[in-house]
Formats: C-alpha cells, sequence, structure tokens
C-alpha cells in the first residue's frame, strides 16, 4: 500500500529542486558527525521549524533504518497505530516500510496495532521524511503513531520496540517527532521549553511527563518522546545533547503567540 502525501504543498514544498534548496540554505558542513542512537525533531511547516530539523539531522552519521515515532493529532486510528507494509509518497519517489522489522515490533506485544486509519491524515512523520531522505539517502522506516498514555504504558511499548531493534540486530535510528509550546509568549514558551529539554538531556521520561504536567507545557509529542528516551535507555544511550532550538517567532517575528521548535541528538 502507498501512502500518498496530505500536507504537501502546505508544510513543505511540492517539487524535490524545491526541497533540496531550503536544505541546503541550513545544511552547515561538519566535520564531526554523532553515531546517535535517537533524535528529537519538530514537524511543523518547513518555514517554521525546517532550519532545526536540517541541523540536527546534518549532524547524524546516516542509518538504514529508522523508526519514527510521532503524535496523534487527528485522533483517528488505534492508540499506538504501525503502518506495516508498502511505502510512503514524498516529492522525490518513495520510502519503503521496513516490513520484516515491522512484523517482528508487531509480534513483540499487543500495545501497537496494524493500524492504516491513524497515519491517513497525520502530518507529524510525513514531514519529516524529505528531510532524513536528503540526508540518508537510502533508508527503510517505521512509522510509529502515538496517542497520550500512562508512563507504564509508555514504558511497556519501549520495552516491545527495544526487544525488536535486539532480534533484528541491525543499527537503527529512533526519531521521536514533536513540537514543544504552543501559542504563549515567545519569552514564556523559552523558559518551559527549557524544562522539557532538560528532561530529555537527563534521559528522565518520568521528569518530562511530570513538568510537561505541572507547568501545563502544551508540547504534543511527549508520548513519543517519552516511549523513545525509555527505549534509548535500554539500547545503552548515556549522553543527550541540543542542537539548536529556535521558535516561530524566529521566522515570523511575531512574538506575543509562538510555537517552540527543539533539536536533540541522543546517543
Amino acid at each position: 500500500m502507498i501512502r500518498k502525501p496530505v500536507v504537501d504543498g502546505q508544510f513543505y514544498p511540492q517539487k524535490k529542486e524545491e526541497i533540496d534548496d531550503f536544505i541546503q540554505k541550513f545544511s552547515l558542513q561538519t566535520s564531526s558527525q554523532i553515531n546517535a542512537k535517537g533524535v528529537i525533531l519538530p514537524h511543523a511547516g518547513y518555514i517554521y521549524s525546517g532550519r532545526v530539523a536540517i541541523e540536527t539531522l546534518a549532524k547524524v552519521i546516516p542509518k538504514k533504518k529508522v523508526i519514527i515515532l510521532g503524535p496523534n493529532h487527528t485522533g483517528l486510528g488505534n492508540n499506538f497505530s504501525l503502518w506495516p507494509k508498502g511505502s510512503w509518497k514524498i516529492p522525490s519517489g518513495q520510502i519503503q516500510i521496513d516490513e520484516k522489522l515491522a512484523e517482528t515490533i508487531l509480534s513483540k506485544g499487543d500495545l501497537i496495532k496494524e493500524d492504516y486509519l491513524a497515519h491517513k491524515q497525520e502530518h507529524s512523520i510525513e514531514v519529516q521524511l524529505p528531510i532524513i531522505n536528503y540526508f540518508f539517502s537510502e533508508f527503510k522506516f517505521v512509522p510509529i503513531c502515538c496517542r497520550q498514555a500512562d508512563i507504564t504504558i509508555y514504558r511497556e511499548i519501549a520495552t516491545q520496540i527495544f526487544e525488536s531493534i535486539k532480534e533484528v540486530k541491525t543499527d537503527i535510528l529512533l526519531i521521536a517527532s514533536t513540537d514543544l509550546t504552543h501559542y504563549e509568549a515567545d519569552q514564556v514558551a523559552r523558559k518551559k521549553d527549557r524544562l522539557v529539554m532538560e528532561a530529555i538531556i537527563d534521559l528522565d521520561e518520568e521528569e518530562l511527563l511530570q513538568r510537561v504536567k505541572n507547568k501545563n507545557i502544551t508540547m504534543c509529542g511527549e508520548a513519543p518522546v517519552a516511549i523513545v528516551i525509555a527505549c534509548l535507555k535500554k539500547m545503552g544511550a548515556r549522553k543527550s545533547q541540543t542542537i539548536l532550538y529556535q521558535t516561530s517567532a524566529d521566522t515570523s517575528g511575531n512574538s506575543e503567540s509562538v510555537v517552540g521548535y527543539g533539536g536533540m541528538v541522543i546517543n
């Protein structure tokens, strides 16, 4: 089954050449790339969050297999939905699903379900694929769309993914898709987002969730991020760093109501 894009021409250009030109504006030459286990990336329109995603992925050594977890904005489908077969279309072609890895993940537990509906109108994974494709060229991926739950469920999901990675025995990159604070003043958003990123740097998914709740932080991808942190710790991750943080005010100039975007690498 081929998934067709739903936000091309809105969140990102419809033509490969225009995407490449945009990426090249912010793709800095770097001699020291990171052998990352995980990455945190934003998923807004490229004009707002593209630079964060681009500069972050430019720092990462490309992998052949990628698992991307994104939030469910639409409310459609299962709580934790995996698109298991076929490919996703992007302006430069099609990105193949890693069907073997997808099948393995589904076999390791019953919380992640085979489900296409949750993905059909969801943008949080789609917008990242053209940028990943630019830097990684040849790769296969598994997309998982996540709703909010409690920390026990997140850790069970992390275990299900980790057991799959162990069985496949291949170097895999985990990506959590999230934007940070939504529609608050720039100074407020930066303060709240600093709390989120500090918890990620500490690789502490429990503290992350507590801060989101207690400080009323409106990040949309707390589920993907918490799951990825819990899984990466099982994979031996020890270090997390922020590559770039911006708010929409950096592009729009409007500091009264912004969205925050953080790009982070975990290894």
